[in-house]
């Protein structure tokens, strides 16, 4: 599919998939974190921009005053999702104390303070300008890229075709390993704890140290999505890590299902569709206007959708789109 796919589809068809397959991987790890753990956090897009800003630094050159470590690329993407798991576990003291909303609220404080740091430090992020992202590559081979040339059954596969390959193969090996951890003892020991701590403390559980170990699963995996939305992008702002980012992705693992890994893959790829399908078509819609200054531009579009369809999920299914779709396919 990842490499048959790109033979018959066009480059925007590829880039919004691979923005999806690079979302997915974040909204696994929040998914993991409130609909596993039972723990909720709205600093998702703080970890997003630590795993972002960290390739950044490790893998760009000291310039023209700009921080950087000049490392390889592959070696910056695996010190910046350590560097994230570290953040994670710095944050870890306040996700064992506080559970459910009140960590919530504790964690909006991540947003502001990475807001200001990004903002007040343009040597990391670029200021308001921005900062452009190192491609990844292999020596003098480009993950993403179109050096060197590459021709399968007559089509180029330039950097679009290889964006999609590699977002397709790190969603692909996060979904196989998180499912792996939900089954296992760990996975366990997460349900315990979101369904009763004092349940699970009978049991010989330690819910701190289970919620601590959650926040820390979610920060990498945010961080690795991270990494990905920067290399798609090439260039980012501080603009675009907020708190609205993380709302986004509260809606994708919520429509999709929490807990769900399947669910919050589609509930990804529906949120990440959506504003990028009504920028190219929403000209056929009546009173939608994707020209500048519009009263309804197809990113409040989108957020209505989502507002609507989130309320209407809960509705139907208060478990998400994933429950239902089993539930459909169970009955048939």
């Amino acid at each position: 599919m990842l490499l048959v796919l790109p033979l018959y589809v066009d480059a925007f068809w590829l880039n919004m998939g691979a923005f999806a397959f690079a979302a997915a991987v974040g909204a696994i790890g929040l998914t993991v974190l409130y609909g596993r753990v039972g723990q909720l956090s709205l600093a998702h897009s703080f970890f997003l921009a630590v795993g972002a800003y960290g390739y950044i630094f490790f893998a760009s050159d000291p310039e023209d005053g700009a921080w950087g470590a000049g490392l390889p690329p592959l070696p910056a993407a695996v010190a910046a999702v350590c560097f994230s798991a570290v953040v994670g576990l710095a944050f870890s003291p306040v996700a064992r104390r506080l559970k459910g909303i009140s960590l919530g609220v504790a964690t909006l404080a991540l947003i502001f303070i990475g807001e200001h740091v990004f903002y007040a430090l343009p040597e990391l992020s670029g200021g308001y300008n921005g900062r452009t992202v190192p491609d990844l590559a292999v020596g003098g081979f480009e993950i993403v890229g179109d050096d060197p040339g590459i021709v399968l059954a007559g089509v180029e596969f330039g950097r679009p075709e290889r964006l999609w390959i590699l977002c397709g193969l790190v969603l692909m090996a996060t979904a196989a390993f998180t499912t792996r951890v939900l089954e296992s003892r760990i996975g366990r020991a997460y349900a315990a704890v979101r369904d009763g701590e004092s349940h699970a403390a009978a049991l010989g559980i330690n819910p701190s140290r289970v919620r601590s170990s959650g926040f820390m699963f979610g920060s990498v995996l945010a961080g690795i999505s991270g990494i990905l939305l920067a290399v798609a992008f090439r260039r980012t702002v501080p603009d675009y890590w907020t708190l609205t980012l993380s709302l986004q992705y509260l809606a994708m693992v919520i429509l999709g299902g929490l807990g769900s890994v399947r669910g919050a893959i589609g509930g990804a790829a529906f949120v990440t569709a959506i504003p990028l399908l009504l920028q190219r078509y929403g000209a056929v819609i009546p009173g939608l206007s994707t020209g500048p200054g519009a009263a309804f531009p197809p990113s409040v579009v989108a957020q209505l959708v989502f507002g609507i369809l989130i309320v209407a999920v809960l509705w139907a299914d208060p478990r998400g789109l994933a429950h239902t779709l089993g539930r459909l396919r169970r009955a048939r």
